[in-house]
């Protein structure tokens, strides 16, 4: 079951970048969208994403996680099939009806798959639930990195389609495997219940989500907007920017998995978790003083490293605390990420009629103040229903 979880981490993380990686060969011909057009395709992505997250609670109460999971599976499948059939009609309309049918999929899928493998993860280690549950959102990050050079590859060598399709037949054979997938006797089976489960206490859970979400708006800010600030906001030239945003993303990637399994009595996740929102903020300083561009690239290193474990954290916290309702937990903070991806990665964009790039950077800052009064609070709450916990 080990295997099944973390390998559906991964194809979900090849699998929702596609769109984006395939940005330029939508909008070239025999596609040819416009960039509206483009641009909407995300829509149905985001709100499939939130949708489907805040609906998994409600869905273990009828199918059980496993169910779930295997929902979310089936949704990414039928999306790239989607996406792939797109390849013979562009060029038409039925095209573009596809593409949205395939991101309104990829986005219910992306928010089933992983509010049920966050919460598989932490049930899988129950005595190292963070630094499994950080591991697997580390190779989720890693993959989607990867994905757009395999797709990179199949386009140059064959056919960009076949690269959706390889991961359409990983979801396929993860969905022919799953349904003898042994839940109740692992070890923390008792939050894995086939039925529903308590229901979280609001305030706690909006505090969480309310983390998650800011949180979300300082990385989306961070990722969605590296290669326009080093590439116009600064004039350097284009590889600047994505040499930043390769950072961003990598240094997150790697920090991820070196603090995850970083033992916790020489660092505790509690203090970590402190500590980040500290570490985000400078990066927003300095990124918005700095004027070097190899300055820039490694300031947003730094911040891919600031950012990598809040939001695994922040999950870990959670589910430790509601025991009984897992899933919907962590469909809960799924949501919230995306859509403070989507504020992060939008509300900038009409900022900028206001406020300079750079000036909103150095404002961002200040979501420090927030971020860490919530780290403060939850490391706290935690632990005190970890304490009181029979």
């Amino acid at each position: 079951m080990v295997l099944q979880v973390y390998t559906a981490g991964m194809l979900q993380g090849c699998a929702f970048v596609l769109i984006p990686a395939l940005g330029n060969l939508l909008e070239a011909p025999p596609f040819g969208l416009s960039a509206a057009a483009y641009g909407a395709l995300f829509l149905p992505m985001t709100g499939g994403a939130i949708l489907s997250a805040l609906a998994a609670g409600p869905l273990q109460t009828r199918f059980g996680a496993l169910g779930v999971f295997r929902l979310g599976l089936a949704c990414n499948l039928t999306a790239l099939v989607l996406l792939a059939s797109s390849a013979g009609a562009a060029g038409h309309w039925p095209a573009y009806l596809l593409l949205m049918a395939e991101t309104a999929f990829l986005g219910l899928g992306f928010g089933l798959t992983l509010a049920a493998i966050n919460h598989f993860a932490a049930a899988l280690f129950p005595d190292r639930a963070t630094a499994a549950v950080t591991v697997l959102n580390a190779g989720i990050g890693g993959s989607t990195a990867l994905s757009p050079l395999a797709l990179h590859l199949a386009v140059n060598l064959l056919h960009w389609w076949l690269w959706p399709a390889l991961l359409a037949a990983g979801f396929a054979l993860l969905l022919a495997t799953s349904s003898g997938m042994h839940i109740q006797g692992m070890p923390g089976s008792e939050v894995v219940t086939v039925g529903g489960g308590e229901t979280p206490s609001r305030r706690p859970l909006i505090l969480f989500g309310a983390a998650v979400l800011i949180y979300a708006i300082c990385e989306g800010t961070f990722g969605s907007w590296a290669k326009i600030y080093l590439s116009v906001t600064h004039p350097f030239p284009a590889r600047y920017g994505a040499w930043a945003l390769s950072a961003f993303w990598g240094s997150m990637t790697l920090f991820r998995v070196g603090l995850g399994v970083l033992p916790q009595r020489w660092l505790s996740p509690a203090a970590q978790y402190q500590a980040a929102p500290v570490t985000i903020g400078l990066c927003f300083l300095a990124v918005s003083q700095l004027t070097s561009p190899w300055a820039l690239v490694a300031a947003y290193a730094a911040a891919g490293a600031a950012c990598s474990i809040y939001y695994p954290y922040a999950m870990s916290f959670a589910l430790r605390c509601f025991p009984g309702a897992q899933t919907q937990v962590a469909g809960v903070l799924v949501a919230a990420l995306m859509a403070g991806e989507g504020i992060g990665s939008y509300a900038l964009g009409p900022l900028q009629s206001y406020v300079g790039l750079g000036a909103l950077y150095g404002l961002s800052a200040l979501w420090t103040v927030p971020l860490l009064a919530l780290a403060v609070y939850l490391t706290r709450y935690t632990a005190r229903m970890v304490k009181s916990a029979p």
